[in-house]
């Protein structure tokens, strides 16, 4: 993801500008991130991703006052204040915090070693670009959600006011008729099919994936939740398959017509890079914070390697049981209203294949084992996203910005 930082100066005319140009750059040889240093011209602020603005000495209030309403009318971020522990650039940034605060506008001083700094930094960014990535993108329900997900309804205006995301509605019918009508070249390889359920499945799961391809292209679709149970009486085949492919290639392919699950997955996206594994927990336990997650599909980005399997619930149609790098992971998961999330960071343990279960199986650590209490005291549905890294400081970021 292209990142697009800003940074702009504050300084006191007072201070002698030698000195100050020598702690600026002793202070900007920590940063560890990608930035445009714009010193004080400050006639493109609001044009960046992140705008951050480094209060280089004290006795800058004043000029931050006198400057203050040229910012807003060129930006609504919130104002991002870069403090470091000379030349009373600390003070300063306080009170002019506390001066933003009086007057009802958000802020923040990044403060602290250069760790820290970066860490919060990192986030900040993640979450700016991962605004403006969602803004105009559209996502197609195809059918509507699963009858069985009665707290994951669609929130179609705040889906659009708070991530300028646009839900479309496709009927289930309108994918039917797709997969009757697509040709056999569309779906035909010269690969022979050496796995047993691909010989018996392979042509139809297919067939789902170029109808799922020809749909996305027809209407311009960033990303889908599909009502993939209807396939298993209809067509007589899963979803699977398709899913995990669509994924990996970038286009967020939910499951089971689940909306907070799909825009979770988007977010995720938009953040990562990586779409995520939406997975519900089969196996809790509170003591540790360990939980065993599953489903039949994954998207293929993020295997090392996986095998074919038929549908867990029906015994039908091609399932992929994926297993992916043990490391860092995030759980996230967000309401269809965007009010409620959760996201925190954790370990990927180890993957497994219990025959009892959805296919694609993980086994979760997480890194505050309290927060498996919300799990079983306030859970967001059924469904979660498994993202590889820790980016819960910057989903947490993200959705606190739409509040």
């Amino acid at each position: 993801m292209k990142k697009d930082n800003a940074i702009y100066t504050l300084t006191s005319p007072l201070h002698d500008e030698q000195a100050v140009a020598a702690v600026t750059r002793e202070f900007l040889d920590t940063l560890r991130f990608d930035y445009d240093f714009r010193g004080g011209d400050y006639a493109d602020y609001g044009k960046h991703a992140l705008q951050l603005i480094f209060v280089r000495t004290g006795g800058t209030e004043g000029v931050f006052e006198q400057l203050l309403p040229q910012l807003q009318s060129q930006s609504d971020q919130p104002f991002y204040l870069l403090a470091s522990g000379k030349s009373n650039s600390l003070p300063a940034s306080m009170e002019i915090l506390s001066y933003l605060n009086q007057h009802g506008l958000r802020g923040e001083i990044i403060h602290g070693d250069a760790d820290y700094v970066n860490h919060r930094v990192e986030a900040l960014e993640l979450a700016a670009a991962a605004r403006r990535a969602l803004s105009g993108q559209r996502l197609g329900i195809i059918g509507k959600p699963s009858d069985w997900l009665i707290s994951s309804q669609p929130d179609a205006r705040a889906a659009q006011d708070l991530l300028g995301i646009e839900l479309v509605e496709i009927p289930i019918k309108t994918l039917l008729d797709e997969i009757a009508a697509v040709p056999p070249t569309a779906y035909q390889t010269d690969v022979q099919d050496t796995v047993p359920v691909l010989r018996k499945y392979g042509e139809g799961a297919r067939k789902i994936y170029a109808a799922l391809r020809e749909i996305v292209k027809r209407y311009k679709l960033n990303g889908f939740t599909l009502r993939c149970f209807d396939l298993l009486s209809t067509v007589k085949n899963t979803g699977c398959l398709a899913l995990a492919v669509c994924n990996g290639d970038g286009i967020v392919a939910g499951c089971e017509g689940d909306v907070p699950a799909m825009l979770s997955m988007t977010i995720s996206q938009a953040v990562t890079g990586k779409t995520g594994f939406q997975a519900n927990p089969a196996r809790i336990d509170p003591m540790t914070g360990e939980l065993l997650f599953a489903h039949c599909t994954i998207p293929l980005n993020m295997v090392e390697r996986y095998d074919y399997d038929t549908h867990f619930e029906s015994g039908i149609g091609v399932a992929i049981c994926g297993y992916a790098p043990e490391g860092p992971v995030t759980v996230f998961k967000v309401s269809a209203d965007l009010k409620r999330w959760f996201a925190e960071d954790a370990e990927l343990v180890r993957s497994q294949a219990e025959p009892d279960l959805c296919r694609t199986q993980q086994v979760i650590r997480l890194a505050d084992a309290s927060r498996a209490r919300y799990f079983l005291t306030q859970p967001i549905g059924n469904h979660h996203i498994i993202v590889p890294g820790h980016y819960a400081a910057a989903f947490n970021e993200l959705l606190q910005s739409l509040r």
